[in-house]
């Protein structure tokens, strides 16, 4: 009789092996950023705070992402050329 290995209750966030779960858990909630793109307005708004949150550029780009890719899929083309010019306006700053 082998015993099954229990998923972790804290982790890394990732799936342990041989696991059923299949999704990505997110261990810390509290530093999660989160993402508005309803409206244009919502855009802006995310936008700013991803550039004044305290997060390494590659997360910052991340989130903008995703916010981009959301808003395409759901044919938000102004919403989601906000994004973009955020992702570019925090290129542009970094100096890349």
């Amino acid at each position: 009789m082998t015993k099954k290995k229990r998923d972790p209750k804290v982790g890394t966030g990732k799936k342990p092996k041989g696991s059923g779960r299949r999704l990505y858990t997110d261990e810390n909630p509290k530093d999660t950023v989160g993402i508005k793109f309803a409206t244009e307005a919502d855009a802006r708004a995310t936008v700013a705070k991803v550039k004044r949150v305290n997060k390494p550029f590659a997360r910052k780009i991340q989130i903008l992402t995703v916010g981009e890719q959301r808003a395409k899929v759901m044919g938000k083309n102004k919403v989601a050329g906000i994004f973009k010019r955020g992702k570019e306006a925090i290129r542009k700053a970094r100096g890349k």
